[in-house]
């Protein structure tokens, strides 16, 4: 009996591991389909149907699971969360991503728990070790090598890009601060509800830029494509595929996703883009990796012998 259990264990941990590639495959491909979708549809047009698809696909979902969403007693919790980690940072990707290349994108989303390190540190009043501090001294020196690539790519009009690139992964960390601040009132809702309520809000949120910025050009079927690609695949299916990994392995583990995005981000750039990488580039994204590592706990600066 314990053999088999813990052949079960194993199969189970090749199973999470095959869904944790696989999520960071789909992320990364979605700076892809930004970089395609938004000099057609402008980003307000895009987002609009990302998420707006993305909830008609979580809701048909939702009633084939027989899940329910209680929108009017969660409703306040789906609007913050559908604003700070879809809305605002989807929009900002897709400004982003008229100039910035998706390689670049997905190294910059990455600087996520940073922000989330220095905004618990604020909000939370966690400490700040020395792997924290030295984790976070390496994300911004990577982030500032990555500014320059940026700058050198784009011109002068790169800056408000990469404001709004880091300014994306900003209001993440946001989010994920308030739901370990208000523990009671992140989870009497699903995690499932949380994702479908969320998304219902962030569509409502986008809709009114439709009238002050309509689509920018007559799509065509390759562009269509990409939207719902984004908006199912990458948006839909990415939030499902997501808590079920939360479910079997935990958030903490889960979240190493975050490592894997820029090396699909950057692979699919290379692919379908031409895109290619410097050494600002490259030695950026391996200090904002370090950096992550460090200020997450995956990686321990060693203790000074006593």
């Amino acid at each position: 009996m314990a053999a088999v259990a813990s052949q079960k264990r194993f199969i189970m941990d090749i199973a999470s591991l095959f869904r944790l590639f696989l999520l960071a495959a789909i992320w990364g491909g979605s700076f892809l389909f930004l970089r395609v979708g938004a000099p057609v549809f402008g980003p307000p047009a895009l987002i609009a149907l990302r998420v707006g698809i993305a909830a008609v696909f979580l809701w048909l979902t939702g009633l084939w699971l027989k899940r329910r969403l209680e929108f009017a007693r969660h409703w306040k919790h789906y609007l913050i969360i559908g604003l700070l980690n879809s809305a605002l940072p989807f929009l900002l990707f897709a400004y982003a991503a008229q100039s910035l290349s998706a390689s670049l994108l997905s190294i910059l989303n990455a600087t996520s728990p940073l922000f989330g390190a220095l905004i618990a540190a604020l909000w939370l009043r966690t400490t700040i070790t020395p792997s924290v501090a030295v984790g976070l001294i390496l994300g911004l020196a990577g982030v500032v090598l990555l500014v320059g690539k940026g700058v050198a790519l784009a011109g002068q009009a790169g800056w408000p890009a990469i404001a709004a690139a880091l300014i994306a992964p900003l209001s993440y960390s946001v989010a994920s601060t308030y739901t370990k601040a208000r523990p009671t009132l992140a989870t009497s809702a699903t995690p499932f509800a949380n994702a479908h309520g969320s998304m219902w809000m962030a569509t409502l949120l986008v809709l009114p830029l439709l009238f002050i910025a309509p689509v920018r050009q007559m799509p065509l079927a390759g562009d269509w494509a990409a939207v719902a690609t984004l908006a199912i695949v990458c948006t839909g299916a990415a939030y499902l595929l997501y808590f079920r990994l939360i479910q079997d392995v935990g958030p903490t583990r889960a979240l190493s996703v975050t490592f894997l995005i820029p090396v699909f981000g950057v692979l699919w750039g290379a692919l379908f883009l031409n895109e290619s990488m410097g050494w600002e580039a490259l030695g950026g994204g391996a200090l904002v990796l370090t950096g992550i590592a460090l200020t997450s706990g995956l990686l321990k600066l060693p203790r000074r012998p006593r």
